[in-house]
């Protein structure tokens, strides 16, 4: 049975020269998996159809991606994709710069109800995208964004599931929340944006840290140094397809098949090999997620040692 057709198109950005999808990079010899993408956008000249994006993710050793909610009708196809394909997990939330708005309308109570009912499906294993963008978001909607925030935190812990959270200029209100409310057992940073300090706090509370194509931007040597520190028991790796093509294919759109350029990078860097790294991240994302095998059991939380 078919899956839903992508549900939004992302408008084009004119100031991107390129607008076609980059070739296949070379297979990777060890899987990983992409944990956190928005295949329910459709991007570039192609618009590609999730299905193809999932089979070119394929031929390249991506052994499977976690499809990430944004709102109530994300959330839902992303509930409702995952469970039509094997290669496809689901997390469902509302991104907290939509949360001031609903809050303002009276409406974020009938939204939160509706994410924690679709967490409770066997094919949702996260809560996220939630957390705090202050980048975005003035002073007067901040309080809306941490009542988000605490709930979305309370439904991950209730429902047993991993909680990954965006992170854009609220590093310190982000790690004031966890520790107040208390984390879930599985808590990763998605498209990591801290530095080297943030990254061995988050991990000495045993929170993962998942890696976009920025840690191969030019300006990123404050992720590269995030990297180098943080124990390679808690790194992910993620496209948040469409957005943040890695270098070499740098603003083009983004896809789970170019996972392999980012794990490179993250290799170099390390001074690893790269199928060990690979290893180990297809390892760690399975501690967090679990199989994506038809409704396995979830696991229990791993060890924190590095």
């Amino acid at each position: 049975m078919p899956g839903p057709e992508a549900v939004r198109r992302r408008e084009p950005d004119p100031s991107r020269r390129d607008l076609s999808y980059p070739p296949l990079p070379e297979a990777l010899r060890v899987g990983v998996y992409d944990n956190h993408t928005h295949l329910e956008i459709a991007d570039g000249d192609e618009g590609l159809d999730w299905r193809e994006q999932l089979d070119r993710a394929s031929a390249v050793g991506i052994r499977g991606v976690v499809q990430v909610g944004t709102d109530v009708e994300t959330s839902r196809w992303s509930a409702a994709t995952a469970a039509t394909d094997p290669r496809m997990l689901a997390a469902v939330a509302v991104h907290p710069n939509e949360t001031p708005e609903l809050t303002a309308a009276g409406t974020i109570d009938d939204a939160l109800a509706e994410i924690d009912r679709l967490a409770g499906l066997p094919r949702v294993r996260a809560v996220g995208e939630t957390g705090l963008d202050f980048y975005r978001t003035g002073e007067e909607g901040r309080p809306a964004q941490i009542a988000a925030f605490e709930a979305h935190i309370a439904i991950a812990k209730e429902r047993g599931l991993a909680l990954q959270i965006h992170d854009r200029d609220a590093h310190s209100e982000v790690v004031d929340t966890l520790l107040r409310v208390g984390a879930p057992d599985r808590t990763v940073f998605h498209c990591f944006s801290g530095d080297a300090g943030l990254a061995k706090l988050a991990t000495s509370h045993g929170w993962y840290l998942s890696f976009a194509g920025t840690v191969t931007f030019k300006n990123a040597e404050g992720l590269r140094a995030a990297l180098a520190v943080a124990p390679r028991s808690r790194l992910l790796v993620e496209t948040d397809a469409p957005y943040l093509a890695p270098v070499p294919v740098r603003g083009r759109p983004n896809a789970p098949y170019l996972v392999p350029h980012t794990l490179r990078a993250m290799a170099a860097i390390l001074e690893a090999d790269p199928s060990m790294l690979a290893a180990q991240i297809a390892s760690n994302t399975e501690a967090v997620y679990g199989s994506w095998d038809d409704e396995p059991p979830v696991p229990s939380a791993p060890p924190r040692s590095a």
